[in-house]
């Protein structure tokens, strides 16, 4: 991951509603939720949700999913995994055992895809 990568990451989360979209997604795994029902679950009108997400899906922390005419929202393991990596890549200047358990709650607490679904999502 490039710094400028990581930045937009950041920046993404630094607000405090695609922070819950972000959260809300990590709770509800490689299912995802319908755009319209994260909108709903946050009580924040549709238009706005979609600025929010489109936000989250260029920083790769997110992707949509399109299956017939309800586009679902699912967090992009992959994309997330990889700023994890990237804040923590110089830790504990050399002694990467040191991290270690950080690395491994992060393993734990990820959801990992479920049979038969895709946990990161191409655009639609």
């Amino acid at each position: 991951m490039r710094d400028q990568d990581a930045i937009e990451a950041l920046s993404a989360l630094a607000h405090p509603t695609r922070l819950r979209v972000f959260k809300l997604l990590v709770e509800a795994g490689a299912a995802g939720v319908p755009a319209g029902g994260i909108a709903r679950q946050l009580g924040v009108p549709v238009t706005t949700m979609s600025t929010h997400l489109g936000i989250l899906s260029r920083a790769a922390l997110i992707g949509p999913k399109r299956e017939s005419r309800t586009v679902y929202y699912a967090l992009n393991i992959e994309g997330t995994r990889s700023l994890f990596a990237f804040l923590m890549a110089d830790c504990c200047g050399g002694r990467p055992d040191l991290c270690q358990p950080a690395f491994d709650a992060a393993d734990i607490a990820c959801c990992p895809p479920e049979p038969n679904q895709v946990a990161t999502y191409e655009p639609v």
